[in-house]
Order: structure tokens, then sequence, then C-alpha cells
């Protein structure tokens, strides 16, 4: 007897599903008849949201639940708490019983910052030469030498300088095909970026014998690198910062990078201190300081001025083209570097939140 009532139970919700099925025109998935309702589908950080599901067919639902990036998030009196620790393009799922089938349903939101940008700003500490024909892409310290990558097809070159004099100590000029980018040193290696050829280079840092080539996997183009001594940073043209292995140079995430009202897709040559990555906004004069872990543009430095203390003389200038680019810090002196393309000085900077 026993039997038979558990087998007329699971008769008639297979049938009160079926006929649910077939409510919804023949269709064998219900999930198009219902959709998440939120108060706001642009959400900052933290923010607390109204949230339900809205059911065409009115049937009974139960056990919802919501998850975004693979998390469960807690939903408390009919809101969500946006407390995630990536920001950016976002898919929020619902979870929720018919019948005991489970129906899953998406809806793509943007999870921002929960405050804007502070303002920064700069003072020069002092002003070195820098070679005119070096259409800057990347720069960083390493024991105490700068090492510079330059950009343009036929003119780009890996080198080794000696900032306060200007002299290049040791130079690899590249093929004459790609166009050089970024640049970042990590555990004796120098890895390099190209802008669009979808490969990079591995240099030994101490005399920038190549060692290996490698390619890009879904980030769109080579722009910026930087490390924080684990993982490497990679910006492509887009929002998205991509995480290399630096020994596979495979892509395992990335952030995108976002402010309290929108994306963000214009970083461009990157460096990383403590915990923060000092991002050139691309043909800007002007720096953001981003938290490496959420994505979240934290604050905008102003080098609104810098570009005219350059002489803008050499053969080379172009006013479109040479603009600020190339950031690099000196952990010892605990200041910043940077430079433009074409530019003839590095200024060496300190920065401050402007009053």
């Amino acid at each position: 007897m026993k039997h038979t009532l558990v087998m007329v139970f699971k008769l008639t919700s297979f049938l009160g599903l079926l006929l649910f099925f077939l409510g919804c025109g023949g269709n064998a998935d219900p999930a198009k008849h219902f959709s998440i309702q939120l108060e706001n589908k642009t959400l900052q950080q933290n923010q607390r949201v109204g949230v339900s599901i809205k059911n065409k067919k009115e049937v009974e639902i139960s056990n919802i639940r919501y998850f975004m990036d693979g998390k469960e998030l807690v939903l408390e009196n009919g809101q969500l708490t946006m407390a995630l620790p990536h920001l950016g393009n976002k898919i929020l799922t619902a979870k929720f019983d018919i019948e005991g089938e489970t129906v899953e349903i998406e809806e793509n939101l943007k999870l921002l910052a929960a405050s804007a940008p502070e303002v920064y700003t700069y003072e020069i500490v002092n002003t070195y030469p820098h070679d005119t024909k070096a259409y800057t892409q990347g720069l960083e310290f390493h024991n105490g030498t700068l090492y510079e990558s330059t950009g343009k097809r036929g003119g780009s070159t890996v080198r080794r300088v000696n900032f306060e004099t200007g002299e290049v100590l040791q130079k690899i000029e590249m093929d004459d095909t790609v166009f050089g980018e970024g640049i970042t040193l990590m555990d004796e290696k120098l890895y390099q970026l190209t802008w669009q050829s979808g490969m990079g280079y591995v240099y030994n840092a101490s005399n920038l014998e190549k060692i290996k080539n490698f390619s890009y996997g879904k980030s769109r183009e080579g722009w910026g690198l930087c490390n924080d001594g684990k993982k490497i940073f990679k910006s492509d043209g887009t929002e998205k910062i991509w995480f290399l292995d630096p020994e596979t140079l495979e892509e395992t995430g990335h952030i995108e990078t976002v402010t309290n009202k929108s994306i963000f897709n214009m970083a461009n040559e990157l460096e990383y201190v403590d915990g923060k990555i000092y991002a050139n906004v691309y043909q800007k004069e002007s720096m953001m300081i981003i938290d490496a872990t959420s994505g979240a543009i934290e604050g905008v430095i102003n080098f609104g001025g810098l570009k005219s203390k350059v002489s803008k003389g050499g053969t080379d200038w172009d006013d479109t083209n040479s603009v600020l680019n190339g950031v690099a810090y000196h952990p010892e002196r605990k200041t910043f570097f940077v430079t433009g393309k074409n530019w003839d000085k590095l200024f060496e900077v300190t920065i401050r939140k402007k009053d």
C-alpha cells in the first residue's frame, strides 16, 4: 500500500509538471516564463537591493536561491547584499523549484565601486634626460636599473637604461613586423608584450637574451604588464586586467576596472605597488589607482601640466601620439618615475591627495 501511494504521488507530480510544460506552449524549458526583477541593474559593492521572481504562469515556486560568481548570496527580507570581492559585468543566477524540479534563470547586471575615486596630484622631485626616439610603452626598475620597452613597427626595442644620465646600457631591437608594448620583471625574467601580434616574449633580465615566446589566450591585445611577485597582470585595451601564471603564461582569471558610476576600459601601462595597480589612462594626462583585487578605481592622478615641461622639438614628436605613458616605482626611493612617448625628460615624482 505504501509503495502504491509513493507511485501515485510521483505520478501526480509528473502530471502537474507536464501540464505546466504544456501550458508553456509545449516547450520543455519553463525558464522563459520567469525573470529576475531587481530595483536597479547597476549596483554598487555591498549595496542591498530588492529582488523578486516575476512568475508569468503564477505557478507555485519554492526554495529560491541566488548566486553570483559561484557564490550563494544571502536573501534577507526580500533583499540581496552585493558583498562580492570582484566588480564589473556580472550574471545573477536564480535557482528555484517547481513541483520538485529545479529551474535556473539569469540576469545581467553591473556591479560598480562603492565610492567615487579620490583625486591625486604630483610633485616633481627630479628631472632626468630621456631618449626622444623612445616611443615609451613600459618602464620598470630592477636592482637600480631602469628597464624600458618602446613601440612602433620598425622602432620597437627592449633596453636597460641609466636613468640619471639617460644612457642606454643595452638595447635589443625587435623584428620590424611587431609593435612592442608593456614589460614587467619577476624572478630575474623580463616579460614583454606586443600589441596586435598575439605574442609575448620572456627574456633573461641580466643580459636580455630571449628565453621563450608565449601566446595570448582570451585577452584581446597586448598593452601593459605588472606583477605582485606571484602573478602577472595584463591589460588588453578593454575593461579587463588579466592574471597570467608566470611559468605557463596562461590566463587564469581577470578583474574589471570600474568606478562608482561606470565600467572603464582605458588602462594602458601598469605598475603594481602595495596592492594597487597604477595604470596610465590611454592618451590622457592622468593615471588610475586600481584595487588589484576588486578592480575598483580608487583614485585618479592628474598629471596635467607635465607635458608642457617637455621640449617638442624632436624629429619623432607627434602632438597626437606623444602622450604620457610609462610608470615605474622605485622601491628604495619610494618615488614614481613617469615619462611619455618621445619625451625628452623622465620625471621623478611623489604622489599625494589633492587638497
